[in-house]
């Protein structure tokens, strides 16, 4: 985690919902930050969470340590769900997470992720029903559907 905490997937997120994203403090959709953490607040007493994961991949555009993008994303966006430490999305390097992450395609997007921002959604139990290009805006409708989609199911 962002704080140096050594966890995995499954524990920290046993039982509950998670829209994972790689996030970028300076990229054109950082202002995502907001509609993530609005997403977050209105969602997290139904056993959802969200799951920031910063990534310099693209374009340089994280290039801060764990410390500072903790503290740009508080600062700036009052971000108060789950930030991991700096991955790779894609790669050789590729964390473990967006490996199995990327299997899931959608059509559109497809082995690699494209760009910051992008999001998978994954059930209580572990299934990734939902991907999301960066395009998408964490308010958009077809988030918030799937999101409740998933909640119902609960």
């Amino acid at each position: 985690m962002l704080d140096g905490a050594e966890t995995t997937f499954g524990e920290l997120f046993r039982g509950k919902a998670v829209l994972v994203v790689n996030v970028a403090s300076r990229c054109g959709f950082t202002s995502q930050y907001e509609g993530l953490q609005a997403l977050y607040e209105t969602y997290e007493h139904r056993n959802f969470t969200i799951l920031g994961v910063p990534s310099n991949s693209f374009a340089g555009q994280e290039p801060g340590t764990n410390e500072e993008i903790a503290e740009f994303c508080s600062r700036n966006f009052g971000v108060t769900f789950p930030l991991t430490a700096k991955a790779e999305v894609n790669g050789p390097n590729r964390h473990p997470l967006y490996a199995a992450l990327t299997r899931f395609h959608d059509g559109e997007l497809g082995d690699d992720i494209g760009w910051n921002f992008e999001k998978f959604l994954i059930t209580d139990s572990g299934e990734i029903v939902g991907r999301f290009a960066s395009k998408i805006a964490p308010g958009a409708p077809e988030i918030q559907e799937s999101v409740e989609a998933v909640l119902r199911l609960e």
